[in-house]
């Protein structure tokens, strides 16, 4: 069960260029039965397709154990799930709407490019061939003699196959991209020729020092009823939180230091005194029934050493120990077990390639049996004098092998090399030579440099620095004063307040139902403080206070505003757009004036306010004028006619007014061919992250999740 068990550690839910971390929320089927009167099991639809509770349901659990296998946090993931599930089902339905299918024979063949496993040489042989048969026999064992990993499989493969719709999916539609020839002389003449202006512009921000402008709610309200698709916002809460941090105080501090040199010096209470950390026999034991931080039976570098050990452990003695020290929120005591001279992992080869017909990247005409003997002769000739490596480097089929010597520069086990390859140089020393196959053809490979670097192997008995009861408690008294004193009251009094007695405060103000995490925190109750925010109960101005497990923290939150499914709150969103939306009202009055004072020149727009005549080049491939991006300006100059004042033009720092001197052009590098390719490429390359936005903004999205959580709450 070797590669099922190694799917179950890499059981990533990629889709395409979707790549997102998840946690799992399950909810009760019973309590859905009585909620609902139809379909118990649909979460959310997407173009009316059902998101049901089982795809809900074993895309957390997958996701949870993957967060739990890479010791991340398992909480505050749900809406990131949601999200695969949606572009997943879009995946789809383009997939199909396409005229697209995956066989079972695409599948099996095209499982080895699935980052899954192309990222994991678990999954390929020495000479770097994927080990399908061997899956495909673990599956079918499984299903009868190990139905839990068979189930786990078959949750992958409904995930693999979505990814590999994308890739089939963007992979089709980039092949039709392409960029026609008139196109990219266009783009080149945009890019040759400049155009040189004169120029006065009326900056927004210099006029908005002799000209307050205030920006309204309803001024942000009109600019994202003009922008719908770029502010269509899920339902959110706007949260404000005051945290009082239990920390430890100088006592508890003192408390622990005293603990931990008990340990170190007198011994412990089960042994009465007799084994401390210094005398024991048993260094691995003491640490795990003593320690709050395990025991690491590793070698570690000295870079991954402590720093308040690192200067002293050079010199130590084996069994020599050191502390107690301070690292972060631990007192330690390190003792010096062993050290030792270790092989790095970094090495630098150098190889001959002897490629066949057939191989990958290959050119060469030559059948596989006369590549194996012709590597094998000239193995058994630089084996034999190590000399005569060079000399036969003008067989190699790598393309300037003789130039670079053969050398493939320095690699490490996770470098994208091919497997075969890793792993010779894993089981080989200095100046070894021998022969290796991968995907490629035979490489005849001279280990050139595999440097030994000294390596410790360390105990560490640590003691977290914890608050006690009594400064958990004083932490409790000074958050329930401030929730009295903040009941009822506005939110600038409550964010007055804390920040008037210097508590930690913040105001995340667009919180999601299902992010999990409040931004500024992370703590394990971040989510229970979302759900109190989104209870149907709660009101603006609402007030509670929660306590951080095992901390004893105290986080006072504030319900500051409520956003329902829809155009987002102008105020949610004032920080985002209030700078663009001000400009526009600057520009506004700017425009009027330039209009009311129908100025015949440069010169007497320049001195109506109060600023100069500038001069510049510009071009429409890069729009800068004197520094500011200003496509804008750079359009109208090449569109207003030589020496004839312009119309205003509002730009993105000021209003301009332009006449355009002379055009000229100055021939860069590039042929049409190149452009071509070029945009071509760049257009590829930007396609899938629009399509997929595309798809999402314009796709009839429905989302039950909130009703179910409230509805399952009240039962």
């Amino acid at each position: 069960m070797a590669i099922l068990g190694e799917i179950r550690k890499r059981s990533w839910l990629l889709l395409g260029v979707i790549a997102l971390g998840l946690f799992a929320f399950l909810f009760n089927a019973d309590t859905f039965d009585k909620i609902f009167e139809k379909n118990p099991n649909v979460f959310g639809k997407v173009n009316g397709e059902d998101i049901t509770r089982d795809e809900y349901n074993d895309q957390l659990m997958i996701m949870q154990q993957q967060a739990q296998q890479q010791g991340q946090p398992i909480k505050g993931l749900e809406e990131q799930a949601w999200q695969i599930l949606v572009q997943s089902k879009l995946i789809k339905q383009q997939f199909e709407k396409s005229g697209l299918t995956i066989t079972d024979d695409i599948f099996w063949s095209q499982l080895q490019y699935d980052p899954m496993f192309a990222q994991n040489q678990q999954f390929y042989d020495e000479k770097g061939n994927f080990k399908l048969n061997e899956l495909k026999s673990q599956i079918e064992k499984s299903q009868a003699e190990r139905p839990e990993d068979y189930a786990f499989w078959l949750k992958n493969k409904k995930a693999i196959e979505y990814r590999m719709m994308a890739r089939m999916l963007f992979g089709n539609i980039t092949s039709g991209i392409t960029t026609s020839k008139k196109e990219a002389e266009l783009m080149i003449k945009f890019r040759d020729e400049m155009a040189n202006i004169d120029f006065v512009k009326v900056d927004y921000l210099e006029f908005s020092k002799k000209n307050d402008v205030k920006v309204t709610t309803q001024d942000l309200a009109d600019y994202i009823k003009k922008h719908p698709t770029r502010f269509k916002a899920t339902a959110s809460r706007n949260i404000a939180y005051a945290y009082f941090p239990a920390a430890p105080s100088a006592q508890d501090d003192a408390a622990t230091l005293a603990e931990i040199n008990k340990l170190y010096l007198k011994g412990t209470d089960a042994s009465n005194g007799a084994e401390n950390f210094q005398n024991t026999t048993n260094d691995s034991m003491f640490v795990e029934l003593n320690s709050d931080v395990p025991f690491i039976p590793q070698y570690v570098s000295p870079n991954q050493i402590p720093a308040g050990l690192k200067d002293k452990i050079a010199t130590a003695t084996i069994g020599q120990t050191f502390g107690p020290y301070k690292e972060q929120t631990l007192y330690v005591v390190s003792k010096l077990l062993d050290r030792q001279m270790k092989p790095s992992d970094s090495v630098s080869s150098s190889h001959i390639l002897i490629a066949y017909k057939g191989a990958e990247r290959s050119q060469a005409t030559r059948s596989k049996e006369e590549a194996k003997a012709l590597a094998d002769k000239i193995l058994a000739e630089v084996k034999s004098n190590p000399a005569k490596f060079n000399e036969n480097l003008k067989q190699s089929d790598e393309p300037n092998a003789v130039e670079r010597n053969g050398s493939v520069g320095w690699t490490t086990p996770q470098s994208s090399f091919a497997p075969g390859y890793l792993s010779f140089l894993a089981a080989h020393k200095k100046g070894d030579i021998g022969l290796a196959e991968t995907n490629f053809g035979y490489h005849i490979i001279k280990v050139d440099e595999r440097p030994e670097s000294i390596k410790y192997k360390i105990a560490h008995l640590a003691k977290n620095i914890k608050a006690s009861d009594k400064t958990e408690n004083q932490v409790l008294t000074q958050a329930t004063r401030f929730i009295q004193q903040t009941q009822g009251k506005s939110f600038n009094q409550f964010k007055n307040l804390a920040e008037k007695n210097k508590y930690r405060f913040d105001n995340p103000k667009t919180v999601g139902r299902f992010q999990g995490n409040l931004p500024g925190i992370g703590t394990d109750k971040d989510a229970e403080v979302i759900a109190w925010a989104f209870d149907k109960k709660r009101e603006i101005g609402d007030t509670d206070i929660f306590t951080v497990e095992g901390t004893g923290d105290r986080i006072v939150a504030y319900v500051v505003g409520k956003q329902d499914e829809g155009l987002a709150d102008p105020e949610t969103v004032r920080d985002q757009i209030e700078p663009i939306v001000k400009n526009k009202v600057l520009a506004k009055k700017i425009l009027e004036k330039i209009n009311a004072g129908k100025y015949a020149s440069l010169d007497q727009a320049a001195k109506a306010f109060g600023t100069t005549k500038g001069n510049a080049d510009v071009n429409l491939f890069n729009p800068s004028v004197n520094g500011a991006m200003e496509p804008r300006v750079a359009g109208a100059a090449f569109g207003a006619a030589a020496n004839k004042l312009s119309q205003p033009i509002e730009g993105m720092t000021g209003v301009y007014l332009v006449v355009k001197k002379s055009v000229k052009t100055n021939k860069l590098p590039g042929d049409v061919k190149q452009i071509s390719e070029s945009i071509t490429q760049q257009n590829s390359q930007q396609f899938t992250g629009a399509f997929m936005k595309s798809l999402q903004d314009n796709a009839d999205i429905k989302d039950f999740r909130i009703d179910v959580w409230d509805k399952t709450a009240q039962q």
